[in-house]
């Protein structure tokens, strides 16, 4: 109980930092200076107001100083991180599976804040995370399922484009239907660094077949109670990055199951 505990506090606590990254990557600031204060009358938090999740209860969701509301992102992103975190302690323990995609897990936190902010995904997450991704695929092909460095380099290099390939082949096939650009450059790059980490199966049941289901049903509400079809793509590409991570082979075995049976 707890270590389970533990990893929820560190999480909230990490997530409390990818709150400062998704407010700040979009204005190009540094995400280590200055200390974390108000957007709006511009006063340094104190530590104990920075407290994940329970300053903003104890707050009342208001700066202490000038009492402008806290965005409920905030609490949000924290209980996410904290959440993330306790799921990925749950199935694979204290290994070093936890740790990679728990790490992986919070540059989509930061990615999906930062796409429903301004519709952009920032390359400084996507970018490196390709390369990191292929070594550590290299030096533990055990994350690939493989038993040695150049087949688990192989899967994740194949990862790579099946991932950023796909979502580029979707966004030509939506962009000939719909006359207009469907997926982001944006939307490539950030599939191909998961495909880095999870290798070409689980990208192409997190591109193919999740982003697209989630993506269509919140698309269509979004359609008919706002009339608006432009939506971030990135939180449902995290989300169906994260199912495929935990659940992806489980899913795949019942797919070809069912298929073989019909």
């Amino acid at each position: 109980m707890m270590i389970n505990i533990f990893i929820f506090v560190f999480g909230t606590i990490v997530g409390s930092f990818l709150n400062v990254c998704i407010c700040r990557m979009p204005k190009k600031e540094s995400i280590v200076k200055p200390r974390s204060h108000c957007p709006s009358c511009k006063k340094t938090i104190g530590w104990y107001d920075n407290i994940p999740l329970l300053s903003y209860i104890l707050l009342g969701a208001k700066c202490r100083h000038c009492k402008v509301p806290i965005s409920f992102r905030y609490f949000i992103v924290e209980l996410i991180t904290g959440s993330l975190f306790f799921l990925f302690f749950y199935y694979f323990g204290l290994t070093l599976e936890f740790f990679i995609y728990s790490a992986l897990s919070a540059a989509l936190v930061v990615v999906s804040g930062v796409d429903f902010d301004i519709q952009e995904i920032p390359d400084e997450i996507s970018l490196p995370g390709i390369p990191i991704g292929l070594a550590l695929s290299f030096i533990f092909p055990q994350l690939m399922g493989q038993g040695t460095h150049l087949l688990g380099l192989a899967h994740s290099a194949l990862g790579v484009l099946a991932g950023g390939g796909l979502i580029y082949l979707i966004g030509l096939l939506g962009e000939a239907i719909f006359k207009k650009e469907a997926m982001g450059g944006g939307d490539v790059k950030l599939m191909a660094m998961v495909g880095a980490f999870l290798g070409w199966k689980l990208a192409l049941l997190a591109a193919f077949i999740l982003a697209p289901l989630f993506g269509a049903v919140f698309g269509i509400i979004v359609k008919i109670k706002y009339k608006e079809s432009l939506i971030p793509y990135g939180p449902f590409l995290s989300i169906a990055t994260i199912i495929s991570i935990v659940w992806g082979e489980k899913l795949i075995s019942l797919y070809i199951s069912k298929v073989i049976f019909v």
